[in-house]
């Protein structure tokens, strides 16, 4: 490796850690997150530049930030001598001002931490879309590019790009302030916050589409997300719920795929191979949650959940009449047919295979479950455990068509075929 493969790398680096907290602190001086964020990027092209040659700064964040602000003022210096509008002509001395004043306030922590999590939750706004405030998301505070974004997904770098801008575009004009959500909204927007991680993560733990069928970049990155948010908003009960979940469920990665990539079922897994660290810290992000809620939340329920199965020494030790229990309890908190079906699964290890299909059997006719893979392949797994072989296979073969992902679909086939 050169030395400008070496500080390409190192500035890469940097970028990731820091590029969100540049953002959000252009973000409070400018009012706009579009222009933030290019101006961001405008010093990381700069940096690309000039270190291979100057050397890394001993602050690089620092420069980084300096040279955003730079670009600002010259940005608003070019567009009044062009004529053109924009929100802050007329306004550049006081800009100016508010940026030394930035400087001087940088040195709080609690200053940085502020806008940080004012950015997270512009970039999970309501008004966006679903796919918008991921691509948003992972653009702002992940420091992906447009690339790797869409390579995560399987979608064009077209798309991802389109989604970006227009995203920004849909900010702008609602005029979304760069302020915390006041008290009487705070509950429904951390809620689409923690939503949009949770999605990330679920990508990642278990892709929809796709030949592999594990991302492990996005589950980081879901995790370093959910882990800032805890940091940020370190009373909020569903955070720590979270991250509890995500830091259990990442816990078995390395057990979930064999030596080609194929899929291993969680009762097929080497328990050895799930990592005691994040476990570890999974139960105690749980236990933190509990302190701070008697009334435990959604993530809270699934972080439970995970812990059954994380405390288990071998699968025959789970306590599956206690994750049915919990199942039903977050049905009732949050309705949902693939809650449903994951009752069901629990009911049948607890209670034995013909209980779990008579509750299968009532999620039939569910409109959302209609094209959903999941439903035949638990029917097909509990048909097979009845010794209805032929009933099995051909609800393994409808999974199979039913799922985008190449892995999985291999694996149902395989299952299918274990039938005759």
């Amino acid at each position: 490796m050169t030395g400008k493969d070496d500080i390409h790398r190192r500035i890469e680096a940097v970028w990731r850690m820091e590029s969100a907290k540049i953002i959000a602190g252009l973000t409070r001086l400018l009012r706009d997150v579009g222009l933030a964020e290019e101006l961001a990027q405008d010093a990381l092209v700069a940096a690309l530049e000039q270190w291979p040659e100057s050397g890394v700064p001993d602050n690089p964040a620092a420069w980084l930030t300096a040279t955003a602000k730079h670009r600002a003022i010259d940005r608003l210096r070019h567009l009044r001598l062009q004529g053109e509008k924009h929100p802050l002509l007329g306004a550049e001395l006081d800009l100016q001002h508010r940026m030394e004043a930035a400087d001087r306030e940088a040195a709080r922590d609690e200053a940085i931490e502020d806008d940080l999590l004012r950015l997270i939750f512009i970039a999970c706004h309501p008004v966006l879309g679903t796919e918008a405030r991921l691509a948003l998301t992972l653009r702002l505070l992940g420091g992906l590019a447009t690339e790797e974004i869409a390579r995560a997904f399987l979608v064009p770098e077209s798309t991802i790009a389109q989604r970006i801008v227009r995203a920004k575009r849909t900010l702008a004009e609602a005029r979304v302030p760069f302020e915390l959500p006041p008290p009487p909204e705070l509950a429904a927007r951390l809620a689409s916050v923690l939503d949009v991680i949770y999605l990330i993560f679920n990508e990642g733990y278990a892709a929809t589409s796709g030949e592999d069928w594990l991302r492990p970049a996005l589950c980081e990155e879901a995790l370093r997300l959910g882990r800032v948010l805890a940091g940020l908003a370190p009373l909020e009960a569903e955070v720590h719920g979270l991250v509890a979940m995500m830091e259990i469920q990442a816990s078995r990665s390395a057990a979930r795929v064999g030596p080609a990539g194929e899929p291993i079922l969680l009762l097929a897994q080497d328990r050895s191979r799930w990592d005691p660290l994040l476990i570890h810290r999974g139960l105690q992000a749980l236990e933190r949650a509990q302190s701070l809620s008697k009334a435990p939340g959604s993530y809270q329920l699934q972080a439970a959940i995970a812990a059954c199965h994380a405390r288990a020494r071998r699968a025959e030790d789970t306590d599956w009449a206690r994750i049915a229990a919990l199942y039903y309890l977050l049905a009732r908190l949050r309705p949902s047919p693939v809650v449903e079906l994951n009752r069901a699964v629990a009911v049948a290890m607890a209670e034995g295979p013909e209980a779990g299909l008579r509750l299968i059997e009532a999620l039939a006719d569910e409109p959302a479950l209609r094209h959903y893979h999941l439903l035949p392949s638990v029917r097909g797994d509990l048909l097979y455990k009845l010794g209805r072989r032929a009933e099995a296979r051909a609800e393994f073969e409808r999974a199979a068509e039913l799922t985008r992902n190449e892995r999985e679909r291999a694996l149902l086939r395989q299952r299918a075929q274990d039938c005759y």
